[in-house]
């Protein structure tokens, strides 16, 4: 990851017509690989994938490598063990096979490699989801793992799951500034022993 100190942001203040000015906010370009998981869909007609690309770009984050890939589990694993041993890469981000048909299977894959789990990101975002979709939020999987010091999120195939995940979890624990914490600052003592 890249950090750099001492940037100076001014935020108008339109109620009391006050400029007040955040010195030494902190800005932390992630790199992200996306991978969506689908039958379906190629680059040209992967919403979900696209929505993620522009959402990474728009939060000043880099994306490092993208690929599309059938729900085949040994496919899934081999490109995401591949992921894991890059070092340019800190977070991955699944799209798609997290629901409940028989070819939905990224998190079973995710399971046989997670070093941890991170149950809270799952049901956060079916939580959140919620005010969304309503009960249809229980068909969602969604789920998120460590692998060799780095974030994996499963998220739905669907481009209203991938947004909502995004823009009401991601967007924030990726960002360095998002207090009281974040999955950002904890990069460094992930590997931890």
């Amino acid at each position: 990851p890249t950090l750099e100190y001492n940037i100076e942001v001014t935020k108008n203040n339109i109620a009391n017509n006050i400029m007040v000015i955040y010195p030494n906010k902190h800005i932390m370009e992630v790199n992200i690989a996306v991978l969506t998981v689908t039958d379906t869909r190629t680059f040209e007609n992967d919403k979900s994938g696209g929505i993620l690309v522009k959402k990474i770009a728009e939060q000043k984050h880099k994306l490092v490598d993208r690929k599309i890939v059938k729900d085949n589990k040994e496919e899934i694993k081999k490109i995401i063990l591949e992921w894991v041993k890059k070092d340019q890469i800190d977070v991955i981000i699944t799209t798609g096979g997290t629901g409940l048909t028989g070819r939905d299977i990224t998190p079973e894959v995710l399971d046989e490699i997670a070093d941890k789990k991170i149950p809270g990101f799952g049901e956060l975002f079916r939580q959140l989801s919620y005010k969304t979709v309503g009960t249809s939020t229980l068909q969602s999987r969604a789920c998120a793992i460590l692998k060799n010091g780095k974030y994996i999120f499963a998220l739905p195939g669907s481009s209203g799951g991938v947004t909502d995940a995004w823009d009401m979890i991601l967007k924030y624990q990726l960002d360095i500034n998002h207090k009281p914490c974040n999955f950002v600052e904890l990069f460094p003592r992930l590997k931890e022993k």
